[in-house]
Formats: structure tokens, C-alpha cells, sequence
């Protein structure tokens, strides 16, 4: 058996599920992007409908340092219509979302509008159009990570997410890496 440990970076795209087995058919999986070595896990992950930095190993001990809690994940989340300052503020205090059923009061966040607006490529599923009114893109840095929670959060604040991108893992940046592109490195930089 060897003992050589594999990390890589995926920048992961709209409708794959970050996992390499499922009982569910025709669902689009990691290992359909890329020549993974065995073994491997995500990191954390990205629901089917999210996109960006996915970070995966086959090191148990690297998947647990990179979840532990004071590790800062950021999200850009295009929103349905100009988010109000107030909408922004109870952002950053938290906000109660349901996990399971059960609710929960998420931990103060980082969270800003961005301005001037980020560009991505389009998706391949298209969102919508300006005729369906304005879309405007905000920044959401947590470091805690329950079930589709950035969506959740825009959603009790009055504004749902259309878009969900993560774009950093702590000092892990996804910068300009092409949707669907993976980069295996030697060790993680997060730290």
C-alpha cells in the first residue's frame, strides 16, 4: 500500500456533486472530471447547484484540518434584486435558518456587496435575464459550513441566491482556474 498522499484543487462546475459514488442515476460526479487517485475525498463540499473551489485529498488528517471551524470559506452569491444594507447587516450578525428541520442561529459573518460587480463565465444552465429585474452579486465569508447555508441565510434576509460560487478556502484562492479544471499540489496552503 502506499503511503504517497494526493491533494488537489477542482474549480467544480454547476450540476456535479461533490462526491465519486451515488445510488442516484445519470447524476454528473468528480470522478467524471478528472483521473482522481483512489482514495480520494472532498473537502467540505458544494451542493449540485453550487460552483467554485473544491478542495480534495487523500489524506484524512489534511480534510480535517482544512473543516475546522476557524478556516474562513468565501462565497460570492448573486442575489435576486439590489440587497438593501439592512438585508447585508443581519447578514453579519447571523440569522436563524433551518437545519433539518431545526432551527439554528448561524454565527456573525463577513458579508459586503461587491462593488464593482464580478464577472464569471456564464453557467451552463442560464439564470435569467435583466427582464426578470436586477441580479446583484454580494460576498459572504463564514467559518462554519452547515447544509446549503449561504442559501439559506440570503433567504431569510428576503434575497434568494441565484448564483453560489466559492471562491476561497483560507489562504486557498480559486483566482482564474477554468471551470472544471484540476490542479494537484503538493500540500495546501490555507494556514
Amino acid at each position: 500500500m502506499s503511503s504517497t498522499q494526493y491533494h488537489y484543487i477542482l474549480h467544480k462546475p454547476f450540476g456535479y456533486i461533490s462526491q465519486f459514488k451515488t445510488d442516484v442515476k445519470k447524476k454528473k460526479m468528480l470522478g467524471d472530471l478528472y483521473s482522481f487517485a483512489e482514495g480520494t475525498m472532498a473537502i467540505g463540499r458544494l451542493d449540485e447547484d453550487s460552483e467554485g473551489l473544491l478542495l480534495l485529498t487523500t489524506d484524512g488528517k489534511v480534510s480535517e484540518l482544512v473543516r475546522r471551524k476557524h478556516i474562513e470559506k468565501e462565497y460570492y452569491a448573486q442575489v435576486d434584486g439590489l440587497i438593501s444594507a439592512e438585508a447585508i447587516h443581519q447578514l453579519q450578525q447571523g440569522v436563524e435558518i433551518g437545519i433539518k428541520g431545526i432551527k439554528y442561529q448561524t454565527r456573525p459573518c463577513k458579508a459586503i456587496l461587491l462593488d464593482p460587480q464580478p464577472t464569471f463565465a456564464e453557467r451552463s444552465r442560464r439564470i435569467r435575464d435583466e427582464r426578470h429585474g436586477p441580479t446583484y452579486w454580494i460576498s459572504v465569508t463564514l467559518t462554519e459550513g452547515k447544509l446549503r447555508q449561504v442559501r439559506k441565510m440570503c433567504a431569510a434576509v428576503g434575497y434568494p441566491v441565484l448564483r453560489l460560487i466559492r471562491i476561497r478556502i483560507g489562504k486557498m484562492h480559486l483566482n482564474d482556474l477554468p471551470v472544471g479544471a484540476v490542479l494537484e499540489v503538493p500540500l495546501f496552503d490555507i494556514e
